[in-house]
């Protein structure tokens, strides 16, 4: 089985080593086979930095990719474990929109403003 230093591994997933050695720390990735002191890893580690990317851009903090690929029974398949946290993680993002909305909406509102000293904009103050 070939196996890659960190830095062989960390380039082809496009990471820096220091990330793969983090991720190993806190038990996203398996401790890595030690030659001569140096981190192997096989092609295996891909993959999981694969899904660990995946469930980053989705919003998923590290903390719950670790429980997304280690915090489930094994019986419970992978579908099943994306499902239970994804329909958790689309209420935090509907509420992440909701509040960007009325963000925009207060600085457009902003916008119309022509009060010469902020603390008297009636429209900011009352936003």
């Amino acid at each position: 089985m070939d196996q890659m230093t960190i830095g062989e591994a960390a380039r082809k997933a496009g990471l820096q080593p220091s990330t793969l050695r983090y991720y190993e720390s806190i038990g996203l990735l398996q401790t890595a086979q030690r030659v001569g002191g140096q981190r192997r890893y096989t092609s295996d580690v891909l993959e999981r930095l694969q899904i660990i990317h995946v469930a980053k851009e989705a919003g998923f903090t590290l903390s719950e990719i670790g429980t997304l690929v280690s915090g489930f029974s094994e019986a419970e398949p992978p579908s099943e474990r994306w499902k239970v946290m994804a329909g958790k993680k689309i209420l935090e993002v509907e509420a992440l929109i909701e509040k960007a909305q009325g963000m925009r909406r207060m600085l457009e509102e902003g916008l119309e403003c022509e009060c010469l000293l902020i603390d008297e904009c009636v429209m900011l103050l009352n936003g």
